[in-house]
């Protein structure tokens, strides 16, 4: 199981991304929080709020999520972040491999 962190501009991007993976089996499930951002963008600090997406997949689904993340998010340079995750529950990691294709 990996964990794979991205951000997006508001609600509806990032809605519309989520359903995308989730009907291509492509995630199990994905966690959105409004946050505030700064970062660095053509030499200037911004400040802005973003949503943040937490998606929860199979490790050998990691390239084909990347690359549909890519192709789908507005980000001109997005954030696609993997995590690998140590341990978890059996019978969560149970559902999430049923159903991810």
């Amino acid at each position: 199981m990996i964990i794979v962190y991205t951000t997006f501009p508001n609600w509806e991007s990032a809605e519309k991304v989520i359903k995308t993976l989730l009907e291509e089996r492509l995630v199990a499930c994905a966690n959105l929080r409004e946050h505030k951002a700064f970062y660095w963008w053509q030499g200037r600090i911004e400040e802005d709020t973003e949503v943040g997406a937490i998606l929860k997949t199979k490790e050998e689904l990691w390239d084909e999520v990347r690359r549909r993340l890519k192709e789908l998010h507005p980000y001109t340079v997005p954030a696609i972040i993997k995590i690998r995750v140590e341990d978890v529950n059996e019978d969560y990691l149970k559902w999430l491999i049923e159903e991810t294709k």
